[in-house]
């Protein structure tokens, strides 16, 4: 969004196609002195029709509803010349990994409690400026044999790409998430990735050497040596050097 938000007057909108959670989630909302007015909506075409004479900053959505679901809303509403942000609320953690590719700005699991709501509203008004972000780290949502795992991008070393998905090293393993590379890279870029190979996205904050031998230079991230194409060794050298002189 465009506009900075007054983060004592936030204006939220809350679809859930089932009615009581959609009053209990009204009513938390109501409760926090940051929000302002409180919508509702019992369906993704009734929300589209209440935004489209209605303002609001957030959309509290609930994913799994008949017709036009909560997933399908929000990629409606990312094509908003000013698009609310979108926190997805749902009883079932196997969307998490499209919540991430929709950069939703939070997911929270039902039943909601009350300090985890009020974690999210924070964020939202962290992501549009109206106060600084305390944590600037991401979380990402990854499963796993149906077990959905969180990693923090700060914990990842480098990335790789495989098709259609990536793969996320970090200490103790890797995993696969369904993101373009190019999406991350230009995610990534403002927290130190970068790209060294046209499959491989490093993170500088894990090199821990660079070296040329015979005309091929290599970083080493984590243990593991990987290749560094001709075209981005010279920018990562840089890259380093900027950061090493930080």
């Amino acid at each position: 969004m465009s506009e900075r938000l007054d983060p004592s007057a936030l204006r939220v909108l809350v679809v859930d196609d089932e009615e009581p959670a959609r009053a209990e989630l009204a009513y938390l909302l109501g409760q926090d002195p940051r929000v302002a007015t409180v919508h509702c909506a019992a369906s993704g075409p009734q929300a589209l029709d209440l935004l489209a004479t209605e303002r609001v900053d957030v959309v509290f959505s609930d994913i799994k509803m008949p017709g036009l679901d909560g997933l399908a809303l929000a990629r409606v509403l990312s094509r908003f010349a000013e698009p609310p942000r979108v926190v997805f609320v749902t009883a079932y953690d196997v969307h998490a990994v499209d919540a991430f590719e929709l950069q939703a700005t939070d997911y929270l699991m039902k039943p909601v409690r009350a300090a985890r709501l009020a974690e999210a509203i924070r964020r939202v008004v962290a992501a549009a400026g109206a106060e600084p972000e305390v944590d600037e780290d991401e979380t990402i949502a990854v499963v796993l044999g149906g077990v959905t795992r969180y990693v923090q991008r700060s914990a990842v070393r480098y990335v790789e790409a495989q098709g259609d998905y990536v793969r996320l090293h970090v200490s103790d393993g890797s995993h696969l998430l369904r993101v373009p590379l190019a999406t991350l890279e230009e995610r990534w870029a403002s927290a130190g990735f970068v790209r060294i190979h046209r499959s491989t996205l490093i993170s500088l904050a894990h090199v821990q050497e660079i070296r040329t031998v015979d005309g091929r230079c290599s970083v080493r991230v984590g243990g593991e040596e990987l290749p560094v194409s001709r075209r981005h060794a010279r920018d990562l050298r840089d890259r380093l050097t900027r950061r090493g002189s930080a």
